[in-house]
C-alpha cells in the first residue's frame, strides 16, 4: 500500500470519527431539548364555570305550580322583549311548555314560538300539550349542546328561562342565539338569584348563576345589555347587538 493510500485511508476514517461526534451531539441536544420541555411548566387549561344537571322529565310537574304566575311575571317579561302580535320568537329549554304556550297566544295565529329542548322527553310533552290546546304556531326544536338549532336571523326574541345554569359552553350559545336574531332583535336571559330565597334549585340541587356572570359571558358573546328587570324571586337580563350604526358614529367621532 502506497503513502497516498495511507493517507485517503486517514482521511476517510477522520470523516467518518467526525459524523459520529456530530450526530452524537444532536441527539443529545434532541434529547435535553425535550426533556426540558417535559420540565418546563405547562398553560393551566381554562377554568369552567360549573354547571348544574339537566331538569329531569319526569319532575315536570314541579314547573306547573299554580303560583308561578305570580312571581314569574310572564307579562312583564314579554313585554320587556317587545314581544307581540305576529312575533317569531323562541322558547329555549321549553321543558313541559309553560312558557310556550304563552308565548304562542302573545304572537298569535301570525307569528311563529320555536319551542327548543335538548330533551326529545321535553318536545314530546309540548307537542301533546300543543295538540290538547288546538294551537297550530308551534313548531318543536331539538337542541343540541350549545346549538339552539334555530333558523338564522329569522327570530324577534328568544327566552331563556331557568336553564341558564344547566348550559356548558354559555358563550357558544349566546353567540349562536344572537346570530338567530333579526336586526334589533332581543334575547331574554332569567335565572334565580344566588341564594336559597324562592322556589328555585337549593344549593345542593343545581347551579345559581349572577347576573355579573351572564353579562360577563354576553360580552365575550359579541353582545350588549339593553336592559334590566328584577323579578320576585329572579333577575331579568334583555340582551341584543350593538348598534353598528351607533357604534360606527362613535368611531367616527373619535377620529
Amino acid at each position: 500500500m502506497t503513502r497516498r493510500s495511507h493517507g485517503t485511508v486517514g482521511a476517510v476514517v477522520a470523516a467518518l470519527v467526525a459524523a459520529l461526534v456530530i450526530t452524537s451531539g444532536l441527539v443529545a441536544t434532541g434529547l435535553l431539548t425535550s426533556r426540558l420541555a417535559a420540565q418546563a411548566p405547562q398553560p393551566a387549561p381554562a377554568r369552567q364555570q360549573p354547571h348544574g344537571p339537566l331538569f329531569p322529565p319526569q319532575d315536570l310537574g314541579l314547573l306547573e305550580g299554580p303560583d308561578r304566575e305570580a312571581w314569574q311575571k310572564p307579562e312583564q317579561i314579554m313585554d320587556a322583549l317587545g314581544i307581540a302580535d305576529g312575533a317569531v320568537v323562541a322558547d329555549i329549554g321549553a321543558g313541559a311548555g309553560w312558557f310556550t304556550m304563552r308565548l304562542a297566544r302573545r304572537v298569535g295565529p301570525r307569528g311563529i314560538v320555536y319551542a327548543q329542548d335538548v330533551q326529545p322527553q321535553m318536545l314530546d310533552a309540548i307537542r301533546r300539550r300543543v295538540s290538547r290546546d288546538g294551537l297550530r304556531n308551534v313548531q318543536t326544536r331539538l337542541g343540541r349542546g350549545s346549538d339552539p338549532n334555530l333558523p338564522a336571523g329569522a327570530l324577534d326574541a328568544v327566552l331563556v328561562v331557568d336553564v341558564y345554569p344547566e348550559v356548558e359552553d354559555r358563550v357558544g350559545l349566546l353567540r349562536n342565539l344572537a346570530m338567530a336574531l333579526k336586526p334589533g332583535g332581543r334575547l331574554g336571559i332569567v335565572n334565580y338569584n344566588p341564594g336559597r330565597g324562592g322556589p328555585g334549585p337549593a344549593p345542593n340541587e343545581g347551579v345559581r348563576v349572577a347576573s355579573t356572570v351572564v353579562e360577563t359571558d354576553a360580552t365575550a358573546a359579541g353582545l350588549v345589555v339593553l336592559s334590566r328587570a328584577t323579578l320576585p324571586w329572579q333577575y331579568l337580563l334583555v340582551l341584543g347587538r350593538p348598534d353598528k350604526s351607533v357604534a360606527g358614529s362613535a368611531r367616527r367621532a373619535q377620529m
